[in-house]
Parts: structure tokens; sequence; C-alpha cells
């Protein structure tokens, strides 16, 4: 893909379906229960019709895919562990010992782990080699990849989408491994919409009061380094300017997760969002495509700072509240459950004259 096809596609990516929503609605008015009483679960099932044009909307199978890739400012002493953890971890996800292969068998999903740019060769036959490079460069120095790197990693997450649409999987949720990238999550926070250091920037992994003042020095160098001014938003004109400032300060896997976000619309596939680095990538793709984000759902709300600040920016209001800061897809997984009752309640749920119930009374 080049940069005119990413234009392209972005431009492609439709609203939602207006008559399938207005189905929705009209369905979830005739069901027995007091209208709006299932509160936030009838705009789930709501947007899951305007998303799939289906009504009730097929979801199909699941997958959670977790995207893997290093960062070269782990040099500036960012995060409590050490970088190899990035590899040890992919392994564990491709063995099923993590948290993320625990609650994605509870949804009843595969876990789909992409190398999108691990600074070690890593050869299993589950692993999806997307690999652009070993790792970012470090961003306080200088460009964290090239613009041809950044795209190559979108696409590679577009495409996945597809494939995995192709497969029948009809609900993705994203999540990522990457021992260092809350820095870039937050540096990517800072710059697309204008926020401090210390709006933007987590304790991530748990580093101590110095680890923390060093990660937000660390933000506050790449910004400068990469000639993006403090305070202000940059990237707001378009896919060039949100991929420029991805290629900046973002990562590997988080431009492969951009991607999946942008393969939703293409592809008209619900993706749930994961945590503060997920939600960084999915605002990246915000940026590219005006009407990217209808595709998505929120899962958590982390406890890292600037989760907040770009899920307001977004517009997406999390699932769950559970005070969670791991990262790898778990709240994603965890959230699949609720996404698939939202689609059953419309296609499962009797309405007052089906089920002979009197409905409200009419006042006089």
């Amino acid at each position: 893909m080049d940069l005119l096809s990413l234009e392209r596609l972005c431009g492609g990516i439709e609203p939602l379906r207006e008559a399938a929503m207005a189905a929705a609605r009209e369905r979830l008015d005739s069901l027995t229960k007091p209208p709006g009483s299932l509160g936030a679960l009838e705009r789930v099932a709501e947007k899951l019709a305007g998303i799939t044009g289906e009504m009730p909307p097929a979801l199909g199978e699941k997958a959670v895919v977790v995207m893997a890739g290093d960062h070269g400012v782990c040099e500036e002493g960012v995060s409590a562990f050490p970088q190899s953890v990035t590899e040890q971890m992919v392994l564990n996800f491709l063995s099923g010992g993590a948290a993320v292969n625990v609650f994605a068998k509870h949804a009843g999903a595969r876990v789909v782990c992409v190398d999108m740019g691990v600074a070690a060769t890593i050869e299993h036959p589950a692993l999806i080699a997307e690999k652009v490079a070993p790792g970012t460069a470090n961003m306080t120095k200088g460009p964290a990849m090239t613009e041809d790197e950044a795209l190559r990693a979108v696409s590679a997450g577009v495409d996945l989408v597809g494939r995995l649409a192709g497969s029948g999987v009809r609900l993705i949720g994203i999540g990522e491994m990457g021992i260092g990238n809350s820095t870039a999550a937050a540096a990517l926070t800072s710059a697309l919409l204008g926020a401090s250091p210390d709006a933007s920037v987590g304790r991530g992994t748990g580093v101590d009061d110095a680890g923390l003042a060093r990660k937000r020095d660390a933000v506050a160098r790449a910004l400068a380094a990469n000639g993006i001014a403090a305070g202000v938003a940059a990237g707001t004109g378009g896919p060039a300017d949100a991929l420029a400032v991805l290629a900046k300060v973002g990562g590997f896997e988080l431009a492969g997760m951009a991607g999946v976000c942008l393969g939703a619309g293409v592809f008209r596939v619900p993706v749930v969002v994961d945590g503060y680095i997920s939600t960084a990538a999915a605002l990246v793709a915000s940026r590219m495509s005006p009407h990217a984000s209808s595709y998505w759902f929120a899962s958590h709300r982390s406890e890292e700072p600037g989760h907040g600040v770009a899920l307001e920016a977004l517009g997406l209001a999390p699932m769950l509240e559970l005070g969670m800061r791991l990262g790898e897809g778990t709240g994603a997984a965890l959230s699949l459950r609720i996404v698939e009752a939202a689609a059953d309640v419309l296609g499962s749920m009797a309405t007052f004259a089906s089920a002979g119930v009197s409905g409200k009374l009419e006042q006089a």
C-alpha cells in the first residue's frame, strides 16, 4: 500500500447504516422491557446493526489480535521491565499462558499473535510474522520509524482484518505487547491532542516516581526532537499528517493496531479496543478517517491517566471500570461477551406482542 492507496481506503470508509440502526431502535422499543431499560447495552446493539448493516446483526467467530513490537525509547529507562520481556511474553501468548489467553478462552475467541517489530527472531507455527524491523529507533533522538515503515505496518493491520473476515471472524478485539509502548502511546496522545506529558504519561509497567519523571521527560524530548510543538495538536490534516506523527513517535504494534481499526470500517467488522496503548492507536486511525471510530467499542478504562483523555477525544464510553492496566487485549477479551449479548438481545428477546405481555399503559 502506498500513501495514495491509504488515502483512498480512508476516504472510502462509510458512515454506519442508518436504516439498520432505525430498525434496531424500533425492535428494542418493542421488546419485553421498559424503553431504554438496558441502558448502554441498547446503544451497543444499535451500533452493531449500523456496523454490519444487518438486523439482527450476525457476529460469527471472534478473535483477539495481539500485536507485538519493541521500542528504542527503552534506552531512556522508561520501563520497570527489560526489553527481553516482549519476546518472552509473545512466546507466553503462543503457548496459551497469558491473561489474554484465559479471558479469550472464556469469550470463545482465538488469540491471534502478530510480530510487528519484536527485537528478536521468533519462530512458531501460530505466529503471524509481519515484522517491519527489529524494534523502532529511539524517538527522543528523531523519528521512531520511517513513514514507509509506518505505512507498511498500517497496511498489515488492514490486510489482517480482511483475512480474518474471510475466515468467518465477525468480531475482533485488539491488544498489544511491547516494553516501552506506554511511552509511545503517551507521546502519540500528546502529539495528536496537544496534551502535556503530565496528562498523558502514567506509570505503565509500574515505574517508581523517578521512572515516571524519566517517562515524562522522554515524551517531552521526543516531541521536541521531532518538531512537534508542546501543547499544540499535530496530525489533524488527514491520513498523510497522521501517518507522519505515527512515524515520529509511534511504534510498529501501534501502527498495526491503527490498521486493524481502519480495517474495521473497510470490512464492516466491529472492533473492541483494549486499554491505553490500543486507544492511542485508534486515535491515529481516527485522524486518518472521519468515520472510522463509528466501528469501534471501548472495552474498559485503564488506570493510565492519558487513557481517559484519549477516550474522551474519540467519544467512546468504556463498557467496564475494573482498574485494569495490563494491556495484551485483556479488557477487550472480557468485553466480547457483552457485545455478543447486545446483538443477541435484538435476535432472541421476545416482543410484547410475541410474548403476549401487556405494553405500557397510555396515560389519560
